[in-house]
């Protein structure tokens, strides 16, 4: 059977959920996210914004002075996840097989479906139609013969646009694709590669297989699958959580490490009543995550049998010195839990 996905990400969803209920903000810069006055963060913006040059994960007070008229608004994340939630049940009208990989993005398996006589195609263009005519909120979606190719798609023609990769098209799509665009392959990665000469998935196939796994190793064998458009990997529609961790931005950078135990118990305490959820997990490690004055960040690690605030005390001090005296400006805690149990979830959790 020909693989067929579709991976639909929705447009900048919390920005357009405020736009849609309170038409005021559409023809104006918006941005949901922190304020800030307490050093908050953009989550995501309007396309308004974005030709001022703002990003989601940008300061909001750095967003604020690119783009002076910016107006942000913050987050309601319960509505969203309401949302989502129905964005998904029109996902099932198509298919069962659903990969969420967030609140506003998910591949969709159609392989089988029989909905508009097995058109991929057609199927995209009725989720992108009934997302809009239901919700009031447009979607792209990229369509393709694996998870790869179909995710690259989606962006290629946003907002609510949608691209399409048929099998026979594959070779030609990825030949001249930028490594860069290949999920995984990072800004230090890509430099990495063009040191070598290595700019698209064409550099690689001229490289060789032999030769790239020699140079580069296990990404050497991803970027060979990559660069022929082979991606087999099939939709994952459960996952084990991995994770928990709390963290916390301060309205100030703290400069002193002496001054972060306090708000470190505190973020224990949080932690603690969290993990109240998965007392049958065991744990594996515990993490403590600091970002710096100049959003540089670092996370420090430990193998832990249970939580304890003492290792994280002294995981603090360790990972205080990689920022070279500079203040911290948000700090975190987490605990992995081991592999080999735990309850299969409907969402991806991410640890941080």
């Amino acid at each position: 059977m020909q693989r067929k996905i579709i991976h639909v990400d929705m447009d900048c969803f919390f920005a357009a959920v405020e736009m849609r209920d309170d038409p005021s903000l559409r023809h104006i810069p918006l941005a949901v996210g922190g304020s800030a006055d307490r050093r908050g963060v953009i989550s995501t913006c309007n396309y308004i914004a974005r030709e001022f040059g703002v990003h989601s994960a940008m300061a909001t007070a750095y967003a604020k002075r690119i783009c002076p008229n910016l107006t942000v608004v913050p987050g309601r994340m319960s509505h969203y996840k309401e949302i989502s939630s129905q964005i998904r049940e029109i996902f099932r009208r198509f298919t069962d097989i659903i990969e969420p990989l967030s609140l506003d993005e998910a591949f969709l398996d159609v392989s089988a479906s029989n909905h508009r006589q097995g058109s991929a195609t057609l199927i995209a263009e009725d989720i992108r139609s009934a997302i809009q005519n239901e919700l009031g909120l447009t979607a792209s979606a990229g369509v393709a013969p694996n998870k790869f190719i179909a995710k690259i798609c989606s962006d290629l023609n946003k907002p609510d646009g949608q691209y399409v990769v048929t099998p026979d098209g594959v070779d030609n799509f990825v030949s001249e694709l930028p490594l860069g665009k290949i999920p995984g392959v990072g800004k230090v990665t890509v430099k990495r590669l063009e040191d070598m000469g290595l700019q698209t998935c064409a550099d690689i196939r001229n490289l060789g297989e032999e030769e790239t796994v020699r140079r580069l190793g296990s990404l050497g064998v991803l970027l060979n699958k990559r660069a022929r458009g082979i991606d087999d990997r099939p939709l994952t529609t459960s996952w084990v959580r991995k994770s928990v961790s709390v963290e916390r931005t301060f309205p100030q950078d703290i400069t002193e490490v002496e001054a972060v135990r306090e708000p470190l118990a505190a973020l224990f305490e949080e932690l603690t009543k969290r993990m109240d959820a998965h007392a049958d997990r065991r744990v594996k490690n515990l993490q403590i995550k600091l970002k710096f004055a100049d959003f540089t960040q670092t996370t420090m690690e430990r193998s832990a049998a249970a939580l304890d605030l003492n290792l994280y005390h002294e995981l603090l001090p360790l990972a205080w010195e990689r920022g070279d005296g500079q203040g911290i400006r948000l700090l975190g805690l987490g605990v992995s839990f081991r592999d080999d149990d735990g309850i299969a979830e409907e969402h991806q959790m991410k640890l941080f």
